[in-house]
């Protein structure tokens, strides 16, 4: 009877989630039958959730070697600035800006990177650091103000990063689709990615079995803000206006995603499937809130919450998982 209700427990703690997405979603379709369980409205939560969810991927992978990366949201700030006032200021390919873009802002992880592993400062103060210069960036390159594009707009091709559809979808979707399938193969099915998770389950173990510790650490760092960096190029095609202080909202967001991600599909493991499903949830949830005609500050409330629920439950999660491990390692010995 204990085994079955161990296990039972395991199945609700990997697949409760999901199906709490469905929940919320059918609980918003039968309050808002009209406005919420509509294409328009379904294809409007993929394109303004597109960006959140590539950051809660980008800041899932640090957090897969036990780390965070508080830079990504002034990252994210500074890259759509950067890439804005080139399209106005320059006569360069947008496709050219946005790929020098992404591999400046690549620079700023492998610093992250650096920082944490050979200066032995915490992940925590390093990126809030880098993050605090690169906000500072952002505000001397617009002088406090905004960018705004000349009367005939921005190039067709940009804005269409993330206006155009395909087969009935926002394209942003296919931005999410194609970085989970990669982090997934990453992380589940190659070596670097098992090493990751070594990392960030015992480091001292990583490097008594031949696991390059620091230089995994240091690319985890470079790819979150490579992503980031992406995602800075699909700001700027969306909003077409640089603002300075943009990047910081979608940091709380992000973390919400990848941590409660880790409580789902792969208990107490930062996981890219996971993220998606909380990235959903937020998704639903947020958008369900904005038509229920909440006040401005409901949508903080709520990340809020779900940050502190995200974290209680990742703890949980990675608890029941030592837990059920030890639990089978001495049910083990004592067959033997």
């Amino acid at each position: 009877m204990a085994k079955n209700r161990s296990s039972i427990a395991l199945r609700l703690g990997t697949y409760g989630l999901p199906i709490l997405a469905v929940a919320i979603f059918i609980l918003f379709s039968l309050l808002l039958p009209d406005t919420y369980p509509t294409s328009s409205n379904l294809q409007a939560i993929l394109t303004n959730q597109s960006i959140p969810a590539l950051l809660a991927l980008g800041a899932m992978i640090p957090i897969v070697t036990a780390k965070f990366d508080l830079s990504m949201g002034y990252a994210l700030g500074l890259t759509h600035v950067i890439v804005m006032w080139f399209l106005i200021n320059s006569h360069i390919s947008w496709i050219l800006i946005c790929v020098l873009s992404i591999v400046g802002c690549s620079l700023v992880g492998l610093i992250n990177g650096l920082l944490v592993e050979f200066a032995q400062i915490d992940s925590f103060i390093a990126t809030l650091g880098t993050g605090s210069v690169l906000y500072a960036l952002s505000g001397w390159i617009t002088h406090g103000g905004r960018l705004v594009p000349p009367v005939q707009g921005l190039p067709k091709g940009f804005t269409n990063l993330m206006n155009g559809h395909f087969l009935g979808l926002p394209i942003g979707a296919y931005y999410i689709i194609a970085l989970v399938f990669i982090l997934v193969v990453v992380l589940e099915f190659l070596p670097a990615g098992r090493g990751l998770y070594v990392i960030g389950s015992n480091p001292r173990a990583a490097e008594l079995i031949g696991i390059p510790k620091s230089r995994y650490v240091i690319l985890s760092f470079v790819a979150s803000s490579a992503i980031t960096g992406f995602a800075g190029c699909l700001l700027a095609a969306q909003q077409q206006v640089g603002n300075p202080s943009i990047g910081s909202e979608y940091l709380l967001p992000a973390f919400v995603g990848a941590l409660l991600g880790s409580t789902t599909i792969r208990l107490g493991r930062a996981n890219a499937l996971g993220t998606l499903v909380a990235v959903a949830i937020l998704a639903i949830g947020v958008a369900g809130i904005q038509q229920l005609g909440a006040d401005f500050w409901a949508t903080p409330l709520f990340n809020g919450l779900t940050l502190l629920a995200a974290v209680g439950l990742a703890g949980y999660s990675a608890r029941r998982r030592l837990k059920s491990g030890a639990e089978a390692s001495r049910r083990s010995m004592e067959s033997q």
